[in-house]
């Protein structure tokens, strides 16, 4: 346990430039006093004492505004940075090495049953507000976007973006998703509407019979 506190420390130092000291990683960061109480909540889980798990667990998201369910797993060095709103649901799996942002949810969709959260590689890394939904796979070495929305599968050593989430990157290289958006030259939707619309207008006055008893030009 100690020797797993310390890599822990470790690893908070190595990835937030803002880490002084040991010390204050260790007394001060929510992420480690979140994991900390997830440790023994499961621990107490899966020796049948479920009541005290959830006790703790919901402790520790009062005093840290993280909720880390008992019965997830959860592997080595896992670094959370700020923590706040972040979910971890029950069924879900993080490997070791990951980094996941606060805002971040490891939810399910309400339509699976069993295993119903999701299941994340080694060395992910999570952005801010990402939601990660249902019984889906997030492949080790990837990264999800802040904000993103993924609902399918995510293969090893990719970048995942948007809502929801498509893969851009795969190994470093950019995938045809992204050759097709064009940053730049976006359209403006309010103007498509608004060229329909007009469009359309013309097309009723041109299809609008001329009115009945109206005097033509050659009228006395």
């Amino acid at each position: 346990m100690f020797n797993d506190l310390r890599d822990t420390i470790n690893a908070y130092k190595a990835r937030d430039p803002a880490a002084r000291s040991s010390l204050e990683v260790l007394l001060l960061y929510p992420g480690v006093k979140a994991v900390r109480s997830y440790r023994k909540a499961h621990w107490l889980h899966e020796h049948g004492c479920k009541f005290l798990a959830r006790m703790i667990s919901q402790r520790s998201r009062r005093v840290t505004g993280i909720e880390i369910h008992p019965g997830a797993k959860i592997g080595k060095r896992l670094v959370i940075d700020h923590g706040m709103g972040i979910v971890i649901g029950e069924t879900s799996e993080v490997g070791d090495d990951c980094l996941i942002y606060h805002g971040v949810t490891l939810g399910g969709t309400g339509k699976d049953v069993g295993k119903r959260h999701p299941t994340i590689g080694d060395n992910v890394l999570i952005g801010t507000g990402a939601k990660v939904l249902g019984p889906i796979t997030i492949g080790s070495n990837s990264r999800v976007a802040a904000n993103s929305v993924v609902l399918t599968d995510i293969p090893e050593d990719s970048t995942a973006v948007g809502v929801p989430a498509k893969v851009v990157k795969i190994a470093g290289k950019r995938t045809n998703y992204v050759r097709e958006v064009d940053q730049v030259n976006v359209t403006d939707p309010v103007w498509t509407e608004l060229a329909a619309l007009r469009k359309e207008l013309k097309d009723l006055k041109a299809a609008q019979p001329p009115e009945s008893g109206a005097a033509g030009p050659d009228a006395p």
